[in-house]
C-alpha cells in the first residue's frame, strides 16, 4: 500500500473507501472465526518470516518516516517510539511467534453445567468480530495488534498516526502476503491508506461492521475518539505511574526500581512519573536516588520537603503531579504514610500502574488492596506492565477501563463468549 496524502482523496471517496474496508473486514471476520489453529500460526509464523527477510524494505519506510518525524518537530521521546532497528524487527517478528506458540482461545469452554431438566449449558469463548484499531506513531503495533486478532479469530481495521505512514504501510503489505500465503482472506488485516484525520471520524461511525474501537495514543486523542464514537471504545487515558518507598523499604532496591521505572525506557506509558517516599527514610534515600537520577540526566521537580534534601530538584507545581511526563523528567514527594501515598495516587494517578516498595507483608497487603490502577507491584518495575513481559506474547493496548479487559490485552482480552445450550428435546412448560 502507499500513502495517500489529504489532497489526494475528495470526501467521498474518501468515505467509500473506508466503508469498503470495513464491510470488507466483517466479511473476512465471519471466515476467522471458524478458521483452524493450524491455519492461523502458519499465517503467524510466515508473517514473523517476512518481517525477517524484508527488513531492508521495513527499515527504508522507517528511514522516511523518522526524518519526516525530526523535520516537523517530534520530540525525542516520539522519534523513539516511532524508531525501528534491526533489533526491534527483530523482537516484532519473536513476538508473533509467541503468538503463534500460545493457546487458542477461540473454542476455549469457560464454564460447563447441567441443569436438572437435562439440558447442558456451556459457556464458550469466542471472536469479538472486527477491531478497529486507531494509534499513534508506533510501528510495532501494526503488527503487534493484527498478530493478536488474527490468532484471537478477530479481523482488524487500522488507522495508525501519520508519522508512521511509510512503516506501517510495508509491514501491512508482509502481513497481508503471509495472511493470504496461509489461506486466510486478505481483508482480515486492512490497513487505511492515508494520512488524513477524516478518515477516523468515518471508521468511528462504522457500527454497522466494526465491534469495538482501540485507541493507543496520547490523552487528547484517547478523549477525541472517545466522545466521537458511535461504537464501544475501550480506553487508555495515560499513564501516570508511581513508585512508592515505604518507611520498611530495602532502599538498594527502592533504588533499583526507581530508576529503572523511570530511565530504562521513559517515552512509554509504564514508566515512572512520580516518587512518593515516606518521611521516615527520605533523608537516608533521596539524596542517594537523585544522585543516580542525575546521572542519567533525570529532570526532578519536588515538593517542599523534596526540595530541602535534593537542592537541585525544581518545585513541582500542582500540574507535574497529573502530568506523563514521557520524558527524563520526574516528580518526587514526601509523604506521611502510606495512607498518604495512596490518597497521592488516588488524586493524581491514571489506574495505570502503582508500585510499593516495601519489607513489610501488612503495609504491600494494604497498598495492593487500596490501589486501584490496572496493575499494581510489590518490589518490583512498573515497566513489566507489557503483554510481553506478562507472558501474553504481545498486547495490543493497556486499558485502564474497568468493563471487560483491564491491563495488558492479550489474546482472551480480544473475546467474548456464547452460551451452547444442548438438549434432547426439551421444552418449557
Amino acid at each position: 500500500m502507499s500513502d495517500i496524502e489529504t489532497s489526494d482523496i475528495g470526501t467521498s471517496d474518501l468515505e467509500t473507501m473506508v466503508v469498503g474496508l470495513c464491510r470488507d473486514a466483517r466479511a473476512a471476520a465471519r471466515q476467522l472465526a471458524t478458521a483452524s489453529t493450524r491455519t492461523k500460526n502458519e499465517a503467524l509464523a510466515a508473517s514473523a518470516r517476512g518481517l525477517r527477510q524484508r527488513s531492508d524494505t521495513i527499515l527504508e519506510a522507517n528511514r522516511r518516516d523518522v526524518e519526516g518525524g525530526r523535520a516537523a518537530g517530534l520530540s525525542d521521546a516520539l522519534v523513539d517510539r516511532l524508531t525501528l532497528d534491526e533489533g526491534r524487527i527483530e523482537g516484532v517478528a519473536t513476538g508473533l511467534e509467541q503468538i503463534a506458540a500460545l493457546d487458542d482461545p477461540v473454542g476455549e469452554t469457560i464454564e460447563r453445567w447441567r441443569r436438572p431438566n437435562g439440558l447442558e449449558i456451556s459457556q464458550v469463548r469466542i471472536p469479538l468480530g472486527v477491531i478497529g484499531m486507531i494509534y499513534e506513531s508506533r510501528p510495532n503495533v501494526t503488527a503487534d495488534a493484527a498478530a493478536l486478532c488474527l490468532k484471537s479469530g478477530n479481523a482488524v481495521v487500522l488507522k495508525g498516526g501519520k508519522e508512521a505512514i511509510h512503516t506501517n504501510s510495508a509491514i501491512a503489505e508482509i502481513l497481508r502476503a503471509a495472511i493470504v500465503g496461509a489461506g486466510l482472506p486478505p481483508a482480515s488485516v486492512q490497513l487505511i491508506p492515508t494520512t488524513d484525520r477524516a478518515a477516523v471520524k468515518v471508521l468511528l461511525r462504522q457500527r454497522e461492521f466494526i465491534d469495538v474501537i482501540i485507541p493507543r495514543g496520547g490523552p487528547s486523542l484517547i478523549e477525541a475518539i472517545t466522545d466521537e464514537s458511535s461504537i464501544p471504545v475501550i480506553q487508555h487515558y495515560a499513564g501516570v505511574c508511581h513508585v512508592y518507598v515505604d518507611a520498611d523499604a530495602d532502599l538498594e532496591m527502592a533504588r533499583r526500581i526507581a530508576v529503572n521505572s523511570k530511565v530504562q525506557r521513559p517515552g512509554v506509558c509504564n514508566a515512572l512519573e512520580t516518587l512518593l517516599v515516606h518521611q521516615n527514610i527520605a533523608q537516608r534515600f533521596l539524596p542517594a536516588v537523585a544522585d543516580d537520577l542525575g546521572a542519567a540526566n533525570v529532570e526532578l521537580r519536588g515538593c517542599r520537603r523534596t526540595r530541602a534534601l535534593v537542592p537541585v530538584a525544581s518545585a513541582a507545581s500542582e500540574e507535574d503531579w497529573s502530568t506523563e511526563y514521557l520524558d527524563l523528567i520526574l516528580s518526587i514527594r514526601v509523604v506521611d504514610d502510606l495512607d498518604t501515598a495512596v490518597d497521592h495516587i488516588a488524586t493524581y494517578g491514571t489506574g495505570h500502574s502503582d508500585v510499593i516498595v516495601t519489607d513489610s507483608y501488612t503495609n504491600a497487603k494494604n497498598f495492593v488492596a487500596a490501589v486501584d490502577s490496572a496493575a499494581v507491584y510489590v518490589n518490583a518495575s512498573t515497566r513489566f506492565t507489557d503483554g510481553f513481559m506478562f507472558g501474553f506474547g504481545a498486547e495490543i493496548g493497556i486499558s485502564t477501563n474497568k468493563l471487560h479487559a483491564r491491563g495488558p490485552m492479550g489474546l482472551r482480552n480480544l473475546t467474548t463468549y456464547k452460551y451452547v445450550i444442548e438438549g434432547s428435546g426439551q421444552i418449557r412448560e
